[in-house]
């Protein structure tokens, strides 16, 4: 016997807060529009991936981070270039080369907090 729960309020429901204050205080849609696209950015693997291996190493070439992820560079420059759009990584040339790391410590506390979650019982 399967009971399948209902995904709305009882008829004589008269509500339990003020809707229009929840309403007022609702973020707007260009941010909520940003932040699902910065959760987009964080559900693909070879991004997490990448994230994870700047949060160890602070900062790295494409050539490491393509070398740690056993990808192609330009693949790697790809995902970077994706990342970086949305500011959840920066580069610094020096020379030739170009060093990624993360962009600020939002990003860390985001990805440090996310992995505790998963890891809480």
């Amino acid at each position: 016997m399967d009971k399948t729960v209902q995904e709305q309020c009882d008829e004589t429901c008269a509500g339990t807060t003020d809707a229009v204050a929840v309403k007022t205080a609702m973020i707007p849609e260009q941010t909520a529009s940003e932040l699902a696209e910065l959760f987009k950015a964080l559900g693909d693997p070879t991004r997490v991936r990448l994230i994870h291996a700047l949060l160890q190493q602070q900062e790295l070439c494409v050539h490491d981070l393509s070398a740690a992820l056993d990808m192609g560079q330009s693949a790697v420059s790809h995902q970077l270039r994706y990342l970086r759009n949305l500011r959840i990584v920066k580069r610094r040339k020096a020379g030739k080369t170009v060093y990624y790391s993360l962009d600020d410590s939002h990003i860390e506390q985001i990805f440090v907090q996310t992995l505790q979650h998963l890891k809480h019982e």
